[in-house]
């Protein structure tokens, strides 16, 4: 039996990235995911991809930061499968390396909507549904740069501080209803909004070097931190709530070093 079988998920930003390994993970761990995107060619390759590993999923196209899309995506979940057990609210936008005095209010403005405002969105309408059936788990991404400086840009981290405490204040929010909020802090992964990093690296000729800042010195993979997520998910942690963990290879363990090298 699959850690979570029978589980009602919906998880966003899911065509690509971490979002896309938890859909394949959550999948074949038994859950019927409803994997939304607003990159639909995407999307439909990533549920056509569950669905041939033997997993349930149903794509649909919709933005993380909008209300009515999120509302939808939660209606069509409990129309499908009759409630919603799992969500996992991990879409997500970089807003690029811009000087911080250069930033725009716009920049901000769209950052803060996808990244914070939309986890928010997901709680608000996920947790009724969930509040009914007993409760049920909330997983949210934020990221090392809500912990420390120097892992994003200025909007991007600050989004993800609130994510933080996003997840705590909602976990008290929602005291003796089940329903329990946590966030993921990845470290350096390698996805679509960090792919800049990366082909630049590799141009270099210093690939070997990405991710050398944390105890393990390389970078993280999608899968790692899909299964945190799945962890999270599952009843597995079950008295885990209102808290952010990071899987981040030991980075936000210590402050800036120079270690010794083998």
């Amino acid at each position: 039996m699959g850690r979570l079988s029978g589980k009602r998920a919906i998880i966003t930003g899911a065509a690509s990235g971490i979002g896309r390994a938890s859909l394949l993970l959550f999948a074949r761990e038994g859950a019927r995911v409803l994997a939304v995107d607003r990159e639909l060619a995407a999307l439909d390759a990533a549920v056509t991809e569950a669905s041939a590993a033997g997993g349930s999923a149903l794509a649909l196209a919709a933005d993380a930061g909008d209300e009515a899309s999120v509302a939808g995506a939660v209606g069509r979940c409990v129309a499908e499968w009759g409630g919603v057990d799992a969500v996992f609210a991990n879409a997500g936008v970089s807003g690029g390396r811009i000087p911080l005095l250069e930033q725009t209010v716009e920049q901000w403005q769209e950052i803060l909507r996808v990244n914070l405002i939309g986890p928010w969105l997901m709680i608000k309408h996920a947790a009724p549904a969930m509040i009914g059936r007993g409760g049920g788990s909330i997983v949210c991404t934020a990221s090392v740069a809500a912990l420390r400086a120097n892992a994003g840009g200025s909007p991007y981290s600050a989004s993800k501080a609130g994510v933080v405490s996003l997840v705590q204040t909602a976990a008290n929010a929602l005291l003796g209803t089940g329903v329990r909020v946590n966030a993921i802090c990845p470290g350096l992964i390698e996805t679509g909004m960090t792919r800049p990093i990366f082909d630049l690296a590799r141009a270099r000729g210093t690939e070997a070097r990405i991710g050398q800042l944390n105890p393990l010195q390389r970078h993280g993979r999608p899968d790692e931190i899909a299964a945190a997520a799945l962890f999270l998910a599952s009843d597995e942690s079950s008295y885990v709530n209102g808290q952010a963990f990071a899987v981040d290879g030991g980075l936000s363990s210590t402050h800036p070093f120079a270690g010794h090298r083998r």
